[in-house]
């Protein structure tokens, strides 16, 4: 799924989906306005979904307006395919779209994701959709919304920063990892809501088209391919992803990864990979590699 395949389809009259064509028009001139304001936060009919808002409907709603006969579709939850969220949204629109079920990130033309960016490099015609719940990035900071509106639009985000230096103030580090506020193009503040620092230097003029939906609050918005990300930090406090020395993942022994702690049966932590499919294509990799290895050898003794 390309951003020409979106523009293609303003105009498109048949039904395709779960969406009216109606719908599907209106998200989808919601997506260019987006794509063409990188960060702006487009307002739109949300529709009512078969999920509760709060639970994937505004990326649901992406998905089901872009996704064609010809796509294949990956749902991931916390970076999971077995997630229970995933496996209900991916049920649903493969159900009712008949587009192909897939779980390798390589593979997906679209990618629809709470919580992460998989760690799988994303090509140009590949679409990333992130399910968002929250797409105001200065709520923390400020409840009205109509000042909300007036600083976006006077690109006054001095709350922001004085908000982080506090938290430094008070910590030593930043502490806020979800959500983490990123400038996009030199202009709009974005919240990157719900993925991980560790994924934020994806986003950076990265090749793929990531769209952000949040149905409960009727806001889409977008980060282009090629264009500008770049976090709020402070020139003597760099910016710096979550890392937990000295640990891997311990079913494929990643460390270069997003690992997430896990309890063990005996009390203390165990790590593994957010990315379960990246986690198996490690495992089944290597697994290859021991067995060519074991009969390259067995045919040197003999």
């Amino acid at each position: 799924m390309t951003l020409s395949t979106v523009l293609d389809g303003v105009g498109r009259e048949e039904t395709f989906g779960l969406l009216d064509e109606v719908s599907k028009r209106e998200i989808r001139r919601a997506i260019l306005t987006a794509v063409a304001v990188p960060g702006y936060q487009v307002p739109f009919g949300s529709r009512e979904m078969p999920v509760s808002r709060g639970w994937g409907s505004g990326g649901l709603q992406i998905t089901l307006a872009i996704v064609g006969p010809d796509d294949a579709v990956k749902v991931i939850d916390q970076g999971d395919d077995a997630g229970v969220n995933a496996v209900n949204l991916r049920r649903l629109i493969v159900g009712h779209t008949g587009c192909e079920e897939e779980s390798d990130s390589r593979v997906a033309t679209i990618i629809q994701s709470r919580h992460r960016v998989p760690e799988d490099p994303l090509r140009a015609d590949q679409t990333l959709v992130l399910q968002v719940p929250v797409p105001e990035p200065l709520r923390g900071v400020e409840r009205d919304m109509r000042e909300q509106q007036r600083m976006h639009a006077e690109a006054e985000y001095s709350r922001m920063w004085v908000a982080l230096y506090e938290d430094i103030v008070r910590n030593g580090v930043v502490t806020k990892t979800t959500g983490y506020p990123c400038l996009v193009d030199g202009r709009y503040v974005l919240a990157t809501t719900p993925i991980p620092r560790w994924d934020v230097p994806k986003l950076n003029q990265a090749e793929h088209l990531t769209l952000f939906g949040a149905g409960r609050e009727k806001r889409i918005y977008a980060v282009p391919p090629h264009t500008d990300v770049e976090p709020l930090t402070f020139e003597d406090v760099p910016f710096e992803v979550e890392r937990t020395p000295g640990v891997s993942c311990r079913r494929c022994g990643a460390e270069e990864a997003f690992l997430v702690s896990v309890p063990a049966a005996d009390g203390t932590e165990t790590w593994l990979c957010s990315d379960t499919d990246w986690c198996d294509r490690r495992i089944r990799t290597a697994q290859a590699a021991r067995t060519t290895n074991g009969t390259t050898d067995n045919r040197e003794a003999s």
